[in-house]
């Protein structure tokens, strides 16, 4: 009992004991070790250094073995060098953080300007023993703004026994003042086959039995990650019973993943448009322990898996076992590359959807039936064909300009004008014709004005911005029954301000520089207010658009579909139509 204890007591997770002591243990980071060599080799070496890249990929190790390299010092040899074996005079106490002249900080914890003054007032001072003073800085992102300002004139001119290493998960954070005084070092992701690879070896030199479909699982689940496939190794190697080998189905279900055939199954029910027997496999997958936001993230890897086979076809090269991806082959020749893009932007959508919803697995059903109603739908390419080939479909009429209700009472010019009536384009209307008094400018007792207004439309669209308020009124209350140069009569609207009138009259004459006489005539007819002939120009303008052959056509190859059009604002792009280029009727 004693023995067991004490072995459990002492037991290293494999993410510390496989931690790597030299450049040659690294893997992927090929391109970083090269620029080192050659810095080291030609004397070249940078006094600051920033290593970036995702959670667990080894930036602090990598930040002990740079110092390691930077103060290595052995029998023969005596400078910075990428070879560390064997050790060095100080490659222990640095790998044991023990070194008086090598300094961590973890700047989470430690944010403040008085933090980083502590290590600028120690940069002074010659290192004791080493040949540099090392300053390593974690997560150097959670330094505060006044930290950063504090630490920018060490860092562009340190001492030459001084040399700064910063790591960091979120660079964009990173100041561009700290950043461009450094040598900086993306550590990239582990790919899968590498990661598996490496995995494989630990698994030998621990007398693990793990298959190599499991490690690929694993491989896959850290994301590039090499702590995170360890931690995971560590995991899995526990589930083993006796010395039989742990299999890839025993690793699914500790990942909380489905089987790859299942999921390829699960896809294909859903884009083939059968809800039901897709309903009844995520929930059996569900059952047995998938996570349903894993779920969505295998569906769309099996998306992008679909495209590539229908895009490289028999060139493409999977990483699976021949009848998966004989059935991938399958599966994209029933799909059009338009229908395959379009579930992989719903399975993206329904990616975020499941992690944010209240319950994940109701998020990802729904997610499967819209993937079965889209299935019903014709391929986004066929769509286009229909609607090309209905270039050349009759027209129909479009809304006469005279379509506007005409006033039974004669509209009269003002006694002794000699205004004539002429039908005019109002821009206020949407581009529809309407019928409005135009006046012959015509010079006036008043004198020469410095500025003719033809109509209303002209009078309101000539209003600065801030007579906002009048321009409203005008637009709103406003029917003319004459308009000349000088003088309008209108019908007020019932609820028309009573200083409209005046204001009116005031605005024209500064505008003008002419006296205008503006006559309300509750007894008159006029035409119809601005904003009434614009309402009256919309209705027109909706009539010809639905009984457009396109969007009649429209209708029948998506039945309940909603038609939308370009140059209206759209809340969700479903069909756009644009009817504003001009037809062969049209000059």
């Amino acid at each position: 009992m004693s023995e067991t204890t004490d072995s459990t007591t002492h037991y290293q997770v494999l993410a510390r004991k496989y931690r790597p002591m030299t450049f040659e243990d690294m893997i992927g980071q090929e391109a970083m070790v090269k620029t080192l060599t050659n810095a080291f080799a030609t004397g070249r070496v940078a006094h600051a250094f920033m290593l970036t890249g995702v959670r667990g990929i080894g930036k602090t190790t990598t930040a002990r073995l740079l110092a390691r390299a930077l103060n290595y010092e052995s029998a023969d040899h005596a400078g910075p060098s990428v070879v560390l074996s064997p050790p060095g005079e100080h490659c222990e106490a640095i790998n044991k953080s023990s070194h008086m002249d090598v300094m961590e900080m973890d700047a989470a914890s430690r944010t403040g300007v008085g933090d980083i003054r502590e290590i600028l007032d120690s940069v002074r001072y010659a290192p004791v023993s080493a040949r540099y003073k090392v300053y390593i800085i974690d997560e150097v992102h959670m330094l505060s703004s006044a930290a950063f300002n504090a630490l920018l004139k060490t860092l562009e001119e340190p001492p030459d026994h001084a040399k700064f290493i910063f790591a960091t998960t979120e660079i964009r954070k990173i100041p561009i003042t700290v950043l461009s005084r450094c040598q900086r070092f993306d550590l990239r992701r582990i790919d899968a086959p590498e990661m598996t690879a490496h995995l494989l070896g630990i698994c030998e030199k621990e007398g693990a039995n793990i298959s190599k479909d499991g490690l690929a699982l694993i491989a896959r689940a850290a994301e590039g990650s090499v702590r995170d496939g360890l931690s995971l190794l560590d995991q899995a190697i526990v589930q083993a019973e006796g010395d039989r080998e742990v299999d890839a189905e025993q690793i699914r279900t500790m990942l909380g993943l489905a089987d790859r055939g299942r999921v390829l199954d699960l896809f294909a029910l859903a884009a083939g448009g059968d809800a039901k027997g897709a309903l009844g496999e995520v929930r059996s997958q569900y059952s047995d322990g998938a996570d349903p936001s894993v779920i969505i993230r295998d569906l769309l890897d099996v998306c992008h898996e679909v495209s590539r086979a229908k895009i490289l076809g028999v060139d493409c090269n999977f990483d699976a076992a021949p009848d998966f991806v004989e059935r991938l082959h399958a599966l994209a020749e029933t799909l059009t590359m338009g229908q395959i893009t379009r579930l992989w932007q719903m399975l993206l959508k329904s990616h975020d959807d499941v992690r944010n919803a209240p319950d994940p697995l109701a998020a990802a059903e729904m997610a499967l039936l819209r993937m079965a109603v889209a299935a019903d739908l014709p391929p986004p390419e066929l769509a286009a064909q229909l609607l090309a080939g209905l270039q050349n479909v009759p027209d129909v009429p479009r809304p006469s300009p005279d379509a506007s209700p005409a006033s039974s009472a004669p509209i009269s010019s003002a006694p002794n004008s000699s205004a004539s009536v002429q039908p005019t384009q109002n821009s206020q209307n949407g581009g529809q014709a309407q019928t409005l008094l135009q006046p012959a400018p015509t010079p006036t007792p008043l004198g020469e004005p410095s500025l003719y207004i033809e109509d209303l439309a002209d009078m309101v669209d000539g209003m600065p911005k801030n007579m906002t308020s009048l321009k409203y009124d005008v637009r709103q209350y406003v029917r003319p029954v004459s308009f000349e140069m000088g003088k309008i009569i209108f019908e007020p609207h019932p609820s028309a301000p009573a200083n409209l009138a005046p204001s009116m009259s005031k605005y024209l004459q500064e505008a003008t520089g002419i006296a205008w006489k503006v006559v309300p005539d509750v007894d008159a007819q006029g035409e119809p207010t601005l904003k009434e002939q614009s309402r009256l120009a919309e209705k027109q303008r909706d009539a010809y658009e639905q009984a457009h052959p396109l969007v009649v056509k429209a209708r029948e190859i998506f039945p309940g579909v909603e038609i939308e059009f370009r140059d209206r604002p759209t809340t969700s792009n479903v069909i756009a139509a644009d009817f504003n280029a001009p037809r062969k009727d049209e000059d």
